[in-house]
């Protein structure tokens, strides 16, 4: 090897700080700016709003970076040929350099044919490269024939696909509409073998030579009509795979045989007692622990939505590869410190993230490994059973939903098999599955829209808890009426209200609306699109459609609910300082009496972390700080960092909730003027509710208060039971706890002692029947614990036996049938209990070699035991 891939690296960007480029810092794998994609999948993601025009503040025309991507979806796909190809990753790093009207065409092709082939740099030979270029790009053409001086045999010009559109592999552009441009491509000779005759295409070549650096100029903004229109400040974006150019410099013929894979490579090998250091399965598990490493250092955890999603797929897909090189045991977590070897990293803040990276590795592994033999084997099974080559799509829904099997996975093993998925008939699957799920559903908000009621209903409720109204619609039994009147339940709805509508996590209102000829009691509000639907009863009199009305909230009750959605905040603040930047909310529920809030996490909590939780929310509390509302363009939420909901839909206009630099969230419900009207915040439970999802439960002010009151009676109630103190009551629970041992132990020595004497009563009462041990006995008032016992130590004791057991207990009869296993042939436990139980109309069941069962009908006992014993007799 002449250079190890770091070194080529580093090359690469010294060689274009020569150049004058600025040399930055590549971005995040969440791309900050651009909900389009999922994650970073090239260097040219953090210029994106530069290309379009949007952001003039960048102060360099030159740029050049080192970028980490991931391609696992959408138009860079690259997950399925990962293992199969040697040159695709899921994770890899893309060496780019930019121009942003500080070069064109000519520099950008001669920086990159100097930085390739001068002896100063990668030195490669020129006779080994192949170059493409659009088709009507005459002045790439000619830089690359006549300046860099390429044989026009080793050019190829790439047209449209089609005569009559500018689709073409070498036209590059963002979107239907926006910059573009052509493009020319870089091709390696990977057999060092000399062309000797002229190329038409590449496909003449296609296991000769591979990609490795993509040069696009963008010139042209497509406009909506779809003609081309000039850019005043063209622009030059350049992408080149690090794992790529490696290959090549280090002279081998796939990515994974380069020194970074191999470090890798060669760990899981050892695992894996794997000699074959070309194993596809090796390849596929190297190339996903880095994917699966660099994804959760940007804290995304396994889940079963959005990133999360990807990841768990990736993991998954690793993991059953490692069940293919027989490797039967938990293993993808002691991989993190081959990443941290092969990548050669030294930073203080990955490798401090060693064991946090490793426990979320392990945990997702143990709980996929706990299915992955049971869905293994029925999709195996099924797979024997197919027809016409094709896997029905219940199958592969049974172990999407069952198994948790990723729809991919199930694709890849039938692959593997030259087995088609019927994917049609999956998604039908699925479809049932979510309409039977909407069927589930209580509140049927549809049923409103068919009664065409299209009000909007003007939220008024911020600024204050009374307003005047008018009745636009009411409903009676899911019908729209002209009144409603006195015990009457229904829905009102108004052209404007103070009532908050369920939503955001926040409960709805309850109040009154009314006038002068009626009450409405309000005991819910929720929402439907625009309409804010006020629920509840008729106190007295009658209520018309267009009537005034006063409409009021519970103030009280609102109060509360505004306490505890701050408190919410405060919460989901206070656990991003203390548990990390990972912490995603799950969900949440705010009421007047408690708080809910579901988030992602993937280890336990231990009571002095809930402490130091609840100690800095009181802290922010104290501070009485002054909870201020404005609202933004929503595309500017990740550049202010406001915490919002990646999987929600918001509108171009947000609502944010900001607690000095404490707090800022994107929330539309109602909250309190500062934080100390919250008074006091004490967290009751936190708990696991799913897979590296915890539930926190808390309560504020007055009912926080009433918590602990409550508690500490209990305490002092225990404390007068144990005639102790508080103080004491740790020591008085120890000593308690050691007594018990010691009666626990005592016991535990009578037992045995009672087992052995009635295992000595009833050895005297066996029967010998050729070689064979027959022993039935009654016993009376012993646990079934004692019993089960009693029947190992008599199965063992006797190598040839069949024991039955009859054990009574409060006016029942337990039983227990044993039969040895160099027996079986001749009978069985479970045939011998049932026919038992049938005479004695009992229940019970069991298997060959063991078997329980019981009845109350215990006067027919004895004359079935005494029948069973004579049809042993006659069996033997």
């Amino acid at each position: 090897m002449n250079k190890k891939t770091i070194e080529i690296r580093n090359q690469f960007l010294k060689f274009f700080h020569k150049k004058k480029h600025k040399i930055m810092q590549g971005s995040s794998l969440i791309p900050k700016n651009d909900t389009s994609i999922l994650f970073t999948n090239a260097g040219m993601n953090q210029f994106k709003n530069i290309f379009l025009g949007q952001d003039k503040s960048n102060r360099y025309s030159k740029i050049a970076t080192a970028q980490s991507c991931l391609r696992t979806g959408g138009k860079h796909n690259d997950l399925e040929n990962v293992g199969y190809s040697t040159h695709h990753h899921t994770f890899f790093e893309m060496l780019g350099n930019f121009s942003f009207g500080g070069y064109f065409k000519k520099k950008a092709i001669l920086y990159s044919w100097e930085l390739l082939t001068s002896k100063k740099w990668f030195s490669l030979p020129k006779e080994n490269f192949l170059i493409t270029v659009y088709k009507k790009d005459e002045e790439t053409y000619d830089i690359w024939a006549n300046i860099i001086g390429i044989p026009p045999d080793r050019i190829i010009l790439v047209g449209n696909k089609t005569k009559n559109s500018d689709i073409s592999d070498n036209f590059w552009q963002m979107g239907d509409t926006g910059p573009c441009g052509p493009c020319t491509e870089i091709f390696y000779n990977l057999k060092n073998n000399t062309f000797n005759k002229k190329i038409k295409n590449l496909e003449e070549k296609i296991n000769d030579y591979i990609e490795i650096w993509n040069i696009v100029f963008m010139q042209f903004n497509r406009i909506n009509d779809g003609s081309l229109v000039k850019l005043p400040n063209p622009s030059v974006d350049t992408g080149m795979g690090l794992e790529r150019i490696s290959a090549v410099i280090q002279n081998v013929s796939s990515n994974y045989e380069i020194d970074i894979f191999q470090i890798l490579i060669k760990d899981i090998a050892k695992i894996s007692n794997t000699a074959d250091l070309k194993n596809q399965s090796l390849y596929v598990i190297a190339d996903h622990i880095r994917a699966s490493y660099f994804m959760i250092v940007e804290n995304i955890l396994p889940s079963n939505e959005n990133r999360g999603y990807v990841l768990r797929r990736i993991i998954r897909r690793a993991i059953r590869h490692g069940y293919l090189l027989g490797i039967k045991t938990i293993f993808f977590y002691k991989l993190v410190s081959s990443v941290n070897k092969s990548m050669n990293i030294n930073n203080i803040y990955l490798l401090n993230k060693k064991e946090y990276i490793e426990n979320i590795l392990k945990k997702e592994e143990m709980q996929f490994r706990s299915t992955l033999n049971h869905g293994l084997k029925l999709l195996h099974s099924k797979i024997k059973t197919t027809i016409n080559h094709t896997l029905d799509g219940e199958v592969t829904f049974y172990l999407y939903d069952t198994f948790g099997f990723p729809v991919d996975l199930t694709e890849e093993i039938c692959r593997e098999h030259n087995i088609h998925v019927d994917l049609l008939s999956f998604k039908k699957h699925m479809e049932k599955q979510k309409n039977r799920s909407r069927e589930k559903k209580t509140f049927n908000q549809n049923y409103i829209m068919m009664h065409n009621v299209e009000n909007i209903s003007i939220f008024m409720g911020y600024n204050t808890y009374k307003t005047e109204s008018v009745i636009k619609n009411i409903i009676k039994n899911e019908i729209t009426q002209q009144f409603i009147s006195s015990g009457e339940k229904g829905i009102i709805l108004l052209n404007k209200t103070p009532f908050y509508p369920e939503s955001g996590g926040q409960i709805g209102d309850i109040g009154i609306i009314y006038n002068n000829e009626g009450t409405f009691k309000v005991e819910n509000t929720k929402k439907n699109g625009n309409m804010i639907l006020h629920f509840g009863i008729v106190e007295h009199g009658i209520l018309h459609v267009e009537q005034k009305v006063f409409s009021e909230i519970n103030e009280q009750y609102r109060s509360n609910i505004q306490k505890n959605h701050s408190a919410t905040h405060l919460l989901n603040s206070a656990l991003h300082k203390i548990l990390g930047d990972h912490i995603y909310q799950n969900g949440s529920l705010v009421t007047p009496d408690w708080i809910r809030f579901d988030f992602f996490h993937n280890i336990s909590i231990p009571l002095k972390t809930i402490q130091e939780i609840e100690e800095l929310i009181n802290k922010y509390i104290s501070k009485n700080i002054l909870i201020k509302t404005k609202t933004i363009n929503f595309t500017d939420v990740k550049e202010k960092n406001i915490i919002f909901l990646s999987h929600k839909k918001y509108e171009k206009h947000v609502r944010v909730i900001s607690i000095d630099h404490y707090s800022n969230e994107l929330c539309k419900g109602t909250h309190t003027n500062r934080t100390g009207d919250i008074g006091f915040f004490k967290i009751t439970s936190v708990r696991k509710i799913a897979s590296n999802t915890y539930r926190i439960e808390a309560k504020t002010g007055k009912n926080a208060l009433h918590l602990i009151h409550s508690q500490e009676k209990n305490v002092h109630e225990i404390c007068s039971i144990l005639n102790t103190n508080p103080n004491n009551l740790k020591k008085t629970f120890e000593k308690i706890i050691v007594k018990q041992k010691k009666l626990e132990k005592n016991i535990s020595k009578l037992k045995e002692k009672n087992v052995a004497n009635i295992i000595e009563k009833l050895s005297k009462n066996k029967i010998k029947i050729k070689n064979i041990t027959l022993l039935i006995n009654t016993l009376q008032d012993q646990d079934l614990e004692t019993l089960r016992n009693i029947m190992d130590i008599l199965k063992n004791k006797f190598k040839q036996a069949i024991i039955i057991l009859a054990n009574l207990v409060d006016n029942k009869v337990n039983l227990i049938v044993g039969v040895t296993n160099n027996l079986h042939k001749l009978i069985q436990a479970d045939k011998l209990i049932s026919i038992i139980l049938k005479k004695i109309d009992g229940k019970g069941g069991g298997k060959s070699d063991i078997a329980e069962g019981g009845s109350v009908y215990i006067q027919k006992l004895p004359k079935t035991l005494k029948e069973i014993k004579s049809w042993i007799y006659s069996i033997i």
